[in-house]
């Protein structure tokens, strides 16, 4: 994002200076650019005639800047307050924390109004220029936790499946939360995955893997034929597995929503 002021003053220096202080910089910062629209002229016989000098200066913005104004500036119209926003930037990824005792309303119920925040900031970064820029905005360790806490959800349904032969459909989440559900399941044998659903509306389903040696050895899911009682009809076997039992490819390698086109 570009910011520019043009101002007047009797010098060049005096209106780069008046120039500078409308955008909030100091005239040695080497993010400005300086362009002298007209010179100053003295007036004849010191009368008639003269004019200022007119000074537009531009001040590019970092795009991990852009980022933070814009999150600062949402958390400022939410009316929350003690929150402090701190960035760091590595390779092609800006990284957002943002702390204090309200953090709980950014978060909002499973993280979705944290993720509606990311997906906005991408949004802001990306329509600058054609390099792409990864947003992540997190709270604390916030994250990470839910990362366990989806990775051991799906462990252990993809267990259950094995052994019981049964299927489990799982809340909608988007994604990047979708694909860590997919990669913890891939892990256990006798057990597989797949999405359901539209939009808003997409879930991750477990269930267990008719083409494994696992499935079928012990418990109510023991039935290696697939049949239940005498005269009943075969269970519809789940989808096929992965090849080599890889995870699914949900949410890319970008992370959350992945990239984001103008």
């Amino acid at each position: 994002m570009i910011k520019e002021a043009i101002a007047t003053g009797a010098t060049v220096e005096e209106a780069k200076e008046a120039a500078c202080k409308e955008l909030g910089v100091e005239t040695f910062d080497d993010r400005i650019d300086f362009e002298i629209i007209e010179m100053q002229s003295k007036k004849v016989f010191g009368l008639f005639g003269g004019r200022p000098a007119k000074v537009k200066v531009t001040l590019k913005q970092e795009v991990s800047q852009i980022a933070e104004d814009f999150i600062k500036n949402i958390i400022r119209n939410m009316d929350l307050n003690d929150i402090t926003v701190s960035t760091t930037v590595e390779d092609n990824v800006i990284t957002i924390d943002i702390e204090g005792d309200d953090v709980g309303f950014i978060i909002g119920r499973r993280g979705e109004t944290l993720d509606a925040l990311q997906y906005l900031a991408c949004l802001a970064v990306n329509r600058i220029d054609n390099s792409y820029k990864r947003v992540v905005i997190n709270t604390g360790d916030y994250r990470e936790k839910r990362e366990k806490t989806l990775e051991s959800l799906g462990r252990r349904l993809a267990i259950k499946a094995a052994k019981t032969g049964r299927k489990s459909s799982l809340e909608p989440m988007n994604p990047y939360e979708r694909r860590i559900i997919h990669t913890a399941v891939q892990k256990v044998n006798g057990a597989t995955s797949w999405s359901e659903g539209e939009n808003m509306n997409r879930h991750v389903v477990i269930g267990p893997d008719g083409k494994s040696k696992e499935y079928g050895r012990g418990g109510r899911g023991g039935r290696r034929s697939g049949y239940g009682r005498r005269g009943s009809k075969p269970k519809q076997s789940a989808p096929a597995p992965n090849p080599d039992r890889k995870p699914l490819n949900e949410g890319g390698e970008v992370g959350l929503y992945g990239r984001i086109d103008k």
